[in-house]
């Protein structure tokens, strides 16, 4: 009884028929769900790179301007941040200028326009609510913060929640030591670090 039950199992381990459609009914699912998470959360990276890439983008092309900014300047940056995400999502966008003033040890904004529905303006109130996200500057030294924020559903259903990607990124002016904006006061000094003084 033993010697059969042996000769029936190593018959069994040999045997090399099978149906391809039985096989296929039981793998094609399961393949379908990791080929589909996989999609799913590489999509979910790519787009977050995608948005930190646009707002660093805006943020660049702000800090090299010279020239006097206005409402249709920022309209033209919303419109490029839409284009550079490529998806079908909205993005809001907020563009402040932020000074440091170190006798009252705070900072101040100098201007700050939103586009988009997921943002309010900067006030000099509220921005101390990010304080410990600003860089450390110098007295009456200005950066230029860019925030964005898109809501990204996923492709497939497997598990991961609707994101909201938000990106902060503020960058220093580079040809003028502020960015100013049509009609708005700058709020402080100009910064002068005395480099060209002589005793």
């Amino acid at each position: 009884m033993l010697t059969r039950i042996r000769t029936l199992f190593h018959r069994y381990r040999r045997e090399t028929d099978g149906s391809v459609s039985v096989e296929f009914a039981f793998y094609m699912p399961l393949l379908l769900g990791v080929f589909a998470a996989i999609y799913t959360y590489f999509d979910a990276f790519r787009q977050e790179g995608v948005n930190l890439k646009a707002a660093y983008t805006i943020s660049d092309l702000i800090s090299r301007e010279t020239s006097t900014l206005n409402e249709d300047y920022i309209d033209s940056m919303h419109d490029l941040a839409k284009l550079l995400i490529r998806v079908d999502s909205s993005i809001s966008l907020r563009i402040s200028v932020i000074r440091w003033d170190e006798d009252d040890n705070r900072y101040y904004v100098d201007w700050s326009k939103v586009r988009g529905g997921k943002f309010t303006e900067w006030q000099d109130g509220n921005i101390q609510e990010v304080k410990d996200d600003l860089p450390t500057m110098p007295d009456q030294e200005r950066v230029i913060l860019v925030e964005t924020k898109n809501d990204i559903d996923p492709a497939f259903n497997v598990g991961l929640p609707d994101m909201d990607i938000q990106n902060f990124v503020f960058t220093r002016p580079r040809f003028a030591p502020q960015v100013k904006f049509e009609g708005q006061d700058s709020g402080g000094g100009d910064h002068n670090d005395n480099s060209g003084a002589t005793d």
